[in-house]
């Protein structure tokens, strides 16, 4: 058997709260001056928050309230259902919070190389595409992930914002063999009372995508989830990057993406190493591509560009090699402009995969 497992978080999930308030002062900060430089991190404990990194530009934002719009948009869940209302998922709001700003100008040394359209800094980013799910990411991390979208839209009262899936998938078979979930919970609530719940949206997001209903099901299996998000857990930017990507499926670059502008390749160059997977595997090229582009600080052009299909190619390798050479301007303006990331609204991205996703450039 080759069982692969993929796990997701939802938008209540400490680490991805922060992430969402990061890239909501990016997408901010480049509505209002896009040629904003953004580098933000966020530590949320309890009831305190922290707001840290470097930004330069002539907007300021007001962070109390981008707060307050990520709490809402989590509370709203998308429920589908007006019973399920808002300000139930979280127990707290930004007026609750101790928020403490640590903020500086980017350093000089940086913008040297970036003004004049060299990379943010050093590095490499993957991009990885498969063609098992119309997603074309793989089939346990799509799974998790849509499990997840459903159940924040679910209108149940007894369930709190923070949780967790997991998917195992049997590759050999093409069969689910373990679905898990883990999820806050009501004080008074015991798991037996939203279990049945929680295996129907299981079944639910299993025959989406066609496959086997007959997996094992578990659902909180501490038996007891109540104490959750910051008060359970430290959240911090950046964290969850396996989920951002590709479940652990793809390789993971070395930084994360929220919380920067698109000048730093971290964020850039991911997405147009998705983009040229993507490509190529839509293009019938291959059956799945991982794509690594590297860079060094202050040079524009990337210092080195591998595709690897895993033998799945139907094209020779150096028609694939010099078809991404001849197609793709990877250095970050060419990202920026042909991608149109200046434009970008980030909170789109901030939790539940930056990849996937129907409207984003990268994607299309």
């Amino acid at each position: 058997m080759r069982i692969i497992t993929s796990e997701q978080v939802s938008a209540g999930h400490p680490d991805k709260i922060c992430d969402q308030i990061a890239d909501a002062i990016v997408t901010d900060c480049l509505q209002h001056d896009c040629n904003s430089r953004v580098a933000i991190e966020c530590l949320f404990k309890n009831r305190c928050l922290v707001i840290a990194g470097e930004l330069t530009s002539t907007h300021e934002p007001d962070y109390k309230a981008l707060v307050q719009q990520v709490f809402d948009r989590i509370n709203n869940g998308g429920a589908e259902n007006a019973d399920a209302g808002l300000d139930y998922k979280l127990d707290f709001i930004a007026d609750d919070l101790d928020i403490a700003v640590l903020i500086d100008h980017q350093s000089s040394d940086i913008a040297l190389g970036v003004n004049t359209g060299g990379a943010g800094d050093q590095g490499m980013m993957y991009g990885y595409a498969t063609n098992e799910t119309p997603e074309l990411l793989p089939i346990p991390f799509v799974l998790a992930t849509r499990f997840l979208e459903l159940l924040k839209a679910y209108p149940c009262r007894m369930l709190k914002a923070d949780a967790k899936a997991q998917v195992s998938f049997d590759y050999d078979s093409g069969r689910i063999t373990t679905f898990l979930c883990s999820v806050q919970h009501l004080r008074d609530v015991e798991v037996e009372d939203f279990r049945e719940i929680i295996a129907s949206i299981m079944i639910r997001t299993a025959s989406e995508y066609g496959l086997n209903t007959d997996f094992i099901k578990l659902v909180n299996p501490t038996g007891r989830f109540v104490l959750g998000s910051s008060f359970a857990d430290c959240g911090v930017t950046g964290r969850k990057l396996a989920c951002d990507t590709y479940g652990g499926v793809g390789h993971i670059g070395g930084g994360a993406m929220s919380g920067k502008d698109p000048s730093k390749v971290d964020r850039s160059g991911a997405y147009a190493a998705r983009k040229i997977a993507r490509d190529i595997v839509s293009a019938g090229y291959a059956d799945k591509a991982e794509v690594q582009i590297a860079y060094a600080i202050g040079v524009a052009e990337p210092v080195s560009v591998y595709v690897e299909t895993f033998g799945t190619e139907h094209q020779d390798k150096e028609f694939i090699s010099q078809y991404v050479r001849e197609n793709y301007d990877l250095t970050p303006r060419g990202i920026i402009d042909g991608l149109g990331l200046l434009d970008v609204d980030y909170n789109a991205v901030s939790a539940y995969g930056h990849f996937g996703k129907q409207g984003l450039p990268w994607e299309k």
